[in-house]
């Protein structure tokens, strides 16, 4: 598959999430019981996340590796007989236990900063009356605080699953560049305001093309000009400006160029 709309581009977010959010995303979206974890599953579920990582040249660090190795060993034990597994810590004969606390701590820990950035935005709206002329700025947060990369990752897979091209069609895949599709949705937002991410993908026959506007709309989320929201978790993910008012397709700053 032609690589010319992606030379030398790598995206670093900075809201990117860990290996041990990514398993817990599989284990919520699944409804799992994190106590009677299908490792197998699991597994197979979190090495295809870390692939499609991998096939956007995302800076994917190396504790998600760490982790597919540690899934891939607690999957061997289970496949063996008890008598022939290695030697666990005392009362515990269940290869994945040690994973659960870990994912218990880190859910622990995790909920309670949620729940310190729900009282800082609620802190922001209150103000004394010494405050009477202050001005607001714009929103400066990004939409992947609203919709989880993996949830957005969940969404560029499914596109991909519904590709049906032919391989003839490949000859044509290096007409689509990053830079071309961000100025596609920077157009069909400027047009329709908002669309589901769904929307974004419909019709796409080459898988290029399906990968570039994927970037494309990571690139426009990570200038701020576009942000992501869902209204109930797992459903449909929202495309709409970050900031509806001051948009303008012919007035946004120029995007860094890809192709």
């Amino acid at each position: 598959m032609s690589e010319s709309g992606r030379e030398d581009y790598a995206i670093s977010l900075e809201v990117f999430e860990g290996p041990l959010d990514l398993l817990l995303y599989l284990i919520r979206r699944d409804e799992i019981e994190i106590y009677d974890i299908p490792i197998e599953s699991v597994t197979r579920q979190y090495n295809n996340y870390l692939g499609l990582m991998k096939m956007l040249d995302l800076d994917v660090a190396g504790e998600f590796l760490v982790m597919s190795a540690t899934l891939m060993l607690i999957k061997s034990r289970l496949l063996l007989p008890v008598e022939e597994r290695p030697e666990l810590e005392e009362d515990e004969d269940d290869p994945r236990m040690d994973l659960v606390r870990q994912l218990l701590e880190y859910k622990k820990f995790k909920e309670a900063a949620d729940h310190l950035d729900v009282l800082e935005a609620a802190q922001q709206n209150v103000f004394t009356r010494e405050d009477e002329h202050l001005e607001l700025g714009k929103d400066a947060s990004l939409g992947l605080r609203d919709v989880g990369i993996f949830d957005l990752l969940a969404a560029f897979n499914q596109a991909l699953e519904r590709l049906q091209e032919q391989p003839t069609q490949e000859i044509f895949a290096d007409q689509y560049t990053v830079a071309q599709q961000i100025e596609v949705v920077l157009s069909r937002l400027n047009t329709e305001r908002k669309f589901s991410l769904t929307a974004a993908f419909k019709g796409m026959k080459h898988r290029e093309e399906v990968i570039c506007t994927f970037l494309a709309l990571l690139e426009l989320t990570r200038l701020k000009q576009v942000r992501f929201s869902q209204e109930e978790s797992m459903g449909e993910i929202i495309i709409e400006p970050n900031d509806e008012d001051d948009f303008d397709a012919d007035d946004d700053a120029e995007p860094d160029t890809y192709d």
